[in-house]
Order: C-alpha cells, then structure tokens, then sequence
C-alpha cells in the first residue's frame, strides 16, 4: 500500500498514514509502530528513496519517493496480490453440488 500511495506522489510518514487510512474510507489504518519500520525496510532494499524537507510550518520532514526498483517491486506485488484475491474468490464461491 505505500509503494501505491507513493506513486501517485510523494509523501511524509504522517501524510502517508492518512492517505491510506482516506482512500480506503477508513477501513485501513497503518499505525506509526508499523510504518516507519516499513519504511526503514523499503530505504534499505532501495524502493524508497527519502530527503529532508521543510513543512509549510517550517518543520524538517522526511519526504519518501518511489524509486525505480520500487516501482518494479509494487508491480510484483499487485500481481501476486490479485493471484490471491483469485484463489480466495475461487475458495468462496458456493459449490454447484
């Protein structure tokens, strides 16, 4: 879900959580006990990559961005994600006995 967030622009932590947490009506929350070690994971694989910025509040923030190799890793990702949706629908599909 970060990886997808961040491609649509990049973010900082806290703006991250919330996107997340709109875009799925509030059905999904990442905590931050969750998410900043996740990304701390995805710097060190390289699929994010991050730079130190000032908030409109004059605040450091660490903006995260999607890298080349994050990309490549998001779209192994979805598609392994939608073989499992598959399976999973095939699984709860009423049976024709």
């Amino acid at each position: 879900m970060v990886l997808q967030i961040l491609r649509r622009k990049p973010m900082h932590g806290y703006a991250l959580a919330q996107s997340i947490k709109l875009t799925s009506s509030e059905l999904l929350q990442v905590e931050e006990g969750s998410l900043y070690p996740a990304l701390q994971r995805m710097l060190k694989e390289g699929w994010v990559a991050a730079e130190w910025e000032l908030s409109a509040r004059n605040r450091r923030i660490r903006v995260y961005r999607i890298t080349a190799a994050g990309r490549k890793r998001l779209q192994r990702e979805v598609s392994s994600f939608e073989r499992m949706l598959e399976g999973i629908a095939r699984v709860m599909r009423p049976s024709e006995s």
